[in-house]
């Protein structure tokens, strides 16, 4: 192994070690100190929950961990955004698990709390896989209720998503396991199935003090909506448990039962690893976005026996497009070529950069899958689109956007790694958020943003200089730098990979390895969502 890609390996591990300690940090939730509060009230923390809910000998795969990530320091922080979502497995059936975590000012919910359910409920739909609900929570954070509240994508649309999923034939198993109240309450309601933990849960539309302040009548929380009220009263429950432990193994009882459904059909053999060892990935990728590596490479390590039929491999070098498989999932792989290359004429073409023969390629690469059934993974390592005159002459925009109208129409899964850059329409041809692919996760090497750092802050720079002179100000050489400076600080946060999962741009940011046990999940998860409509690109210039 070379110098460069022994010190390739160690920058990749200790930003993958920053990752894992900033893990161990969030996932202590509200802190040591609230936790044993749980304990004390006989209470399972929302990971404790979902550790003893989830099948032992299944993978497991966490979503949305950085949620909320430094964005609520003034409010006291919002660790994972108060709530853990998790894709595993329960009696054998693949699920999502939304549990709140009470460690987290009681439960409440947050902006990012919302937006993490609402994801949570998205995966389920898509996928038509099971939901459960492990209900502990205060309700709405009042000092953020306009930001939480009233909108389209805020907290009603968790009970509209409810109602839809169920006429899906989705399941839906909610347990109230602590406070479960106001708006909140219709949330266990309207799932399938909903049991309530005797002493710890309870449900009801207001609590005894606004009660008492509404209509003054003087009640006691378990009367109101404990347990025995709504469990032998109201019937507003179906099951009453004694404990976690009890209400838990009902879950898994009850999903043990669930029959199977029309599958989607993607082709699936046995998996095999990939003959070049996966570990070598972190030699292999520099952490320096601008510098070259083979992407060949690291679809060697990533696929089953290492082995990929190449599509127009002499063709359009700056994107590879591979038919694969991975974990026996067949595949077809879209991933942006770093290494500098030379085109079909001789010329050289910038590693990272989408030029019209790549993106005429991948274009009809992308069609060529869902002709086939076969769900497509996204490997982001792009700048953006060509630019300059002979690129605008040669018709960049409208083979960009014949890609783009490619991925917007797939109807087959979309699944996209973010290597490493991710700039400007690059990101949206390269299938982004906008572009709904089933999971979005990124390497912690990944960098998010409209254009490069360098790129960006010399624009930005330039605009400010231009408003303070207009302003009549002078500005020296050794403004400039501290200027440039403090944009160069605030673009690099702004385009880190904590930065996008705090805002869920992205699922969660994983360690290389874990790459195939996400594809492979994700491609399960999607077989239970038989395709229901044709392809079409509609109208594409040509």
């Amino acid at each position: 192994m070379d110098l460069q890609y022994n010190k390739n390996e160690d920058q990749n591990l200790l930003l993958l070690s920053e990752v894992r300690q900033k893990l161990d940090k969030i996932r202590l939730g509200g802190g040591k100190k609230n936790i044993e509060k749980q304990h004390e009230k006989g209470k399972l923390t929302a990971r404790e929950r979902i550790s003893y809910l989830l099948d032992k000998e299944k993978p497991s795969f966490e979503l949305g961990a950085f949620a909320g990530y430094e964005m609520y320091e003034e409010q006291g922080g919002c660790p994972a955004g108060g709530v853990i979502v998790m894709m595993g497995y329960v009696s054998g059936h693949q699920c999502i698990v939304v549990a709140n975590d009470a460690t987290v000012k009681a439960g409440a919910w947050f902006p990012i709390t919302a937006k993490k359910n609402l994801r949570a409920q998205e995966i389920a739909m898509e996928n038509r896989i099971a939901i459960i609900y492990l209900v502990d929570s205060a309700g709405v954070f009042l000092p953020m209720q306009d930001e939480i509240f009233p909108d389209k994508e805020h907290f009603g649309r968790i009970f509209r998503n409810n109602a839809l999923m169920s006429s899906m034939g989705i399941n839906q198993i909610a347990a109230v396991m602590g406070s479960c109240v106001a708006g909140g309450a219709y949330l266990p309601i309207m799932s399938d199935e909903a049991m309530i933990v005797d002493k710890t849960g309870s449900i009801f539309l207001a609590g005894p003090f606004l009660v008492k302040a509404a209509i003054g009548e003087d009640v006691d929380q378990e009367s109101l909506g404990g347990a025995t009220t709504h469990s032998e009263v109201s019937g507003v429950t179906d099951y009453k448990c004694k404990n976690d432990e009890e209400c838990l193994d009902r879950i898994r009882s009850i999903m043990a039962k669930i029959g199977e459904h029309e599958k989607a059909g993607f082709n699936r053999t046995a998996s095999s690893p990939p003959k070049h060892n996966e570990k070598e990935i972190y030699g292999l990728l520099p952490t320096d976005s601008g510098k070259q590596y083979d992407t060949h490479e690291l679809i060697e390590r990533l696929v089953d026996d290492s082995a990929y039929d190449e599509y127009k491999a002499g063709y359009g070098k700056s994107i590879v497009c591979s038919y694969a498989r991975i974990d026996g999932w067949a595949v077809g792989i879209v991933a942006n070529q770093r290494k500098v290359v030379k085109n079909k004429k001789g010329e050289m073409q910038f590693g990272g950069v989408i030029y019209s023969d790549s993106a005429d390629k991948a274009t009809r690469f992308i069609m060529n899958c869902n002709q086939k059934k076969i769900p497509l993974v996204f490997m982001q390592d792009v700048t953006g689109f060509m630019v300059g005159s002979k690129s605008e002459q040669g018709g960049i925009i409208k083979d960009g956007a014949k890609m783009v109208n490619a991925v917007a129409n797939s109807v087959v899964p979309k699944i996209t790694i973010i290597v490493g850059n991710s700039y400007g329409a690059g990101n949206y041809a390269m299938c982004g958020k906008a572009y709904d692919p089933r999971i979005i996760v990124g390497w912690p090497t990944a960098k998010i943003a409209v254009m490069g750092g360098s790129q960006a802050a010399n624009t930005l720079l330039q605009i400010q200089v231009s408003s303070l002179k207009a302003k009549g100000e002078k500005i020296t050489p050794e403004d400039e730098k501290k200027l440039l400076d403090e944009i160069m600080h605030r673009y690099a946060k702004q385009t880190s990979p904590y930065y996008a999962a705090a805002r869920l741009w992205i699922d969660a940011i994983i360690d290389p390895l874990e790459t195939r046990k996400v594809i492979s999940m994700t491609i399960e998860a999607a077989n239970h969502a038989p395709i229901t409509r044709a392809f079409n690109v509609g109208v594409i210039q040509t």
